[in-house]
């Protein structure tokens, strides 16, 4: 059903990469990282176990996709439960498309007042950006594909699979 794009060696070693490059540009300051719920929840959890220090962890949920296509509209699902206000924050995307998503977010969170706010995405498709955003870290450039597993989703199903996939025979044309 999918065909692996990225394995789930070359994405443990690019986490632990992050955690280190991460923890280095924040130095010894606490790092909120805020979870864009669902898709990031995996990659977010890797993520903060290799980030040294300390570290406070929360989520923010949003919506933006139907099936495979993006809604064009941004949805704030699950807000966030505490003030981020003088904090480091670090928000950690699944993926960054179009850039709308993202756009949103920061917007609304630098309104908050924190001292930093940074972003790593899982993965970028600089190829289907329609607003142009700040990523700070990103785990790996994608083409324009569909993808699923290690945390993303087609109809919130295969969230699970341990590697990042696409459907089957697409890697082929």
């Amino acid at each position: 059903m999918w065909d692996v794009l990225i394995d789930e060696q070359r994405i443990a070693a690019r986490v632990a990469a992050l955690g280190t490059e991460i923890r280095d540009a924040f130095g010894d300051d606490p790092i909120m990282v805020i979870g864009v719920l669902k898709g990031s929840f995996v990659f977010m959890a890797d993520l903060v176990r290799a980030i040294p220090g300390p570290v406070e962890c929360e989520f923010l949920g949003v919506s933006s996709y139907v099936g495979t296509e993006s809604s064009g509209a941004v949805q704030i699902t699950h807000e966030l439960r505490c003030d981020v206000a003088g904090r480091h924050l670090l928000l950690v995307e699944d993926i960054i498309d179009t850039g709308r998503t993202l756009d949103a977010l920061q917007r609304a969170l630098e309104a908050r007042g924190p001292a930093s706010f940074r972003v790593v995405a899982l993965l970028d498709k600089p190829s289907r950006r329609t607003v142009q955003v700040q990523v700070d870290w990103t785990g790996f450039t994608i083409e324009d594909l569909f993808v699923v597993g290690y945390g993303l989703d087609l109809d919130q199903r295969y969230r699970n699979e341990p590697f990042i996939g696409v459907p089957r025979g697409t890697l082929d044309r």
